[in-house]
């Protein structure tokens, strides 16, 4: 069972939540779109520097109309053995030249945040953490997205920014090819790429990321919106390259549907995200006139009817023993194996929902070895050489 601490630190959290997700419906009684206040969330501040963790990181902000952002995790192993050339830590990457030997190129972790779509971020401390931890433990770049909340901005809101995300880095592949390819393009093409191009081109990602080894890891609601996001990738084909996602990481899935499953009942009100909170917020996040437990966006069984699943990538789903959403997020990937995709499901005794990255959990054991799990069976799809684990 859960600590005494878990279990005392759940029942304020609770309440804390009930009265958060309360105030955002009183403010929004006629699901009309307007301005909400939540209350101040720790932040991290971004730092271009790899004094925390060997992580590097940066803000951008892709979408201002839509306050649409990402963070970009770099881990040091980008420069040559790890080691700087400059004595302050600061990595001088932010206008590097970009050419094919201009330093490696690591695969692409685009991670989404939990929060059941109305709170997190994808800057807050926990979430600051656990993706400096994939980062370095992956060799990995990682790009959290800052999408849109509910109720201000209601489904399919959330799920436009994850793909909209995606998008942007196709586009970010396409200009520094252009920028790359010198003489092969015309005259007045490098006119249009230096003058234009160049400015919206992003450093890291130009030298360092390899998009064709592309990893999406949901968290939550995350986990939603990166399933989402795959369906997409996999019904766009060649029209995403170079992009390739080759493997997908659902982490407890914020999942519900109509008839309970034996976890819905028996764990009804477990630990940190009780049932009657969660319904609470699908309704802050679906339309009025589209509520409904069966909603392929709330379950992952009716969103398996948009992309035959055979089609889907390897599929990791990580699941907690106290975990009510549990069973139907182990469905979902039971359903996958059937049609034999690589889904292997890691259950975690003795957890709670979100265990492995809410801040209160991320220095624990279980949070630490979670990360190393996950690593592990990342690098089978995103090493170059093939099968590899590193133990």
């Amino acid at each position: 069972m859960p600590s005494v601490s878990v279990k005392l630190y759940s029942i304020i959290y609770k309440f804390i939540l009930k009265r958060q997700l309360q105030t955002l419906t009183d403010q929004n009684p006629s699901n009309q779109f307007g301005v909400i206040s939540r209350p101040d969330e720790s932040f991290a501040p971004a730092n271009p520097t790899f004094s925390q963790n060997d992580v590097a990181t940066k803000d951008i902000h892709i979408n201002p109309l839509k306050s649409l952002s990402v963070r970009i995790f770099l881990p040091n192993s980008v420069t040559s053995n790890g080691l700087l050339s400059q004595t302050d830590g600061v990595y001088g990457g932010y206008s590097p030249v970009v050419s094919s030997g201009g330093g490696r190129r690591l695969p692409v972790v685009l991670q989404f945040h939990g929060g059941g779509f109305v709170t997190g971020s994808s800057v807050s401390v926990g979430n600051d953490v656990f993706c400096r931890r994939i980062a370095k433990a992956c060799d990995a770049i990682v790009i959290a997205v800052g999408y849109r909340l509910a109720p201000e901005s209601k489904f399919p809101a959330a799920f436009e920014d994850g793909f909209e995300v995606m998008n942007w880095l196709v586009k970010q592949a396409n200009l520094n090819d252009c920028k790359s390819s010198g003489g092969r393009v015309g005259f007045e093409r490098r006119q249009i790429v230096d003058g234009f191009g160049e400015t919206f081109i992003e450093p890291w990602i130009a030298a360092h990321a390899d998009l064709s080894r592309c990893v999406l890891l949901g968290v939550s609601s995350g986990s939603n919106i990166a399933n989402y996001v795959t369906q997409k990738a996999v019904e766009a084909g060649s029209l995403l390259d170079p992009i390739r996602v080759v493997a997908q990481v659902l982490m407890y899935p914020f999942v519900i549907g109509s008839t309970p499953t034996k976890s819905e009942i028996k764990l009804a009100n477990s630990y940190l995200y009780d049932r009657t909170m969660a319904i609470l917020a699908w309704k802050l996040f679906l339309p009025a006139d589209q509520f409904n437990l069966d909603h392929p966006a709330a379950n992952p069984l009716m969103s398996a009817k948009r992309v035959p699943l055979k089609q889907m990538p390897p599929t990791l789903t990580i699941v907690a023993e106290h975990d009510w959403m549990r069973d139907r997020a182990i469905a979902y990937s039971q359903e996958l194996r059937k049609v034999n995709v690589d889904a292997p499901v890691y259950d975690y005794k003795d957890a709670v929902h979100e265990f492995a990255t809410f801040e209160m959990f991320l220095k624990t054991p279980k949070a630490q070895a979670c990360v190393e799990d996950i690593a592990i069976w990342v690098k089978k799809y995103i090493s170059l050489r093939g099968l590899e684990f590193s133990y």
